[in-house]
């Protein structure tokens, strides 16, 4: 090998440090910590005010929350999908098409939440002085569930927001490996939200 050829191996993307994922790693662990914080009120919650959580989680809307549960878990084997194919060469054309799919299914979600945000507010359902339950813990309930999945519809726009500039070019197996490692993330905290928001004592 000459010296011109072990160049152009070493700065090889491929041989590059992993610098993006790592860097992705570290962010992911602080938001574990984030959203920690948040279950650990729940749960507080949940001990201190059963029958009050049980009653509000009977006023989501449980036909919503499973279809956008469904939206999301299809959406991750579709990015999974858009790193095998950005990995092999005679795949990457389907790379940008797969990626803009995923982030379609984001707005799905994002819409649909929309629609069930709009329908707790119109039933009084916003805590406040309006508020419409009378149980004690439901409206406590209702202040973790709007910043639960607030937080959560700000890190989907943020996942949307990157599949969509990729998606607009040819990019690099890394690049998207990064960006799918985020929206797995963003899905696996859905995934722990869905059942205690929605599922809480549902046959009570």
């Amino acid at each position: 090998m000459t010296a011109a050829a072990a160049a152009a191996h070493i700065t090889e993307p491929s041989d590059e440090p992993d610098i993006g994922k790592l860097g992705m790693w570290v962010f992911l662990a602080s938001e574990v910590l984030f959203f920690g914080g948040l279950f650990v009120a729940y749960l507080y919650g949940r001990t201190h005010w059963p029958q009050g959580f049980a009653a509000a989680s009977r006023h989501t809307d449980v036909v919503l929350g499973t279809a956008n549960t469904a939206i999301l878990l299809t959406s991750s084997a579709v990015v999974a999908l858009a790193v095998a194919c950005a990995q092999e060469e005679h795949q990457r054309r389907r790379t940008s098409r797969l990626l803009a799919l995923t982030a379609a299914l984001g707005l799905a979600f994002i819409a649909i939440k929309g629609v069930e945000w709009h329908a707790e507010w119109r039933d009084g359902l916003v805590p406040g002085p309006a508020f419409a339950l009378a149980v004690p813990g439901a409206q406590q309930f209702f202040a973790l569930y709007f910043v639960m999945t607030g937080l959560h519809a700000v890190h989907m726009i943020v996942g949307v927001a990157t599949l969509g500039i990729l998606a607009r070019g040819r990019p690099r197996a890394s690049r998207v490996e990064v960006a799918a490692l985020y929206w797995h993330f963003v899905d696996l905290v859905w995934i722990f939200l869905y059942p205690l928001l929605y599922l809480v004592e549902r046959h009570g």
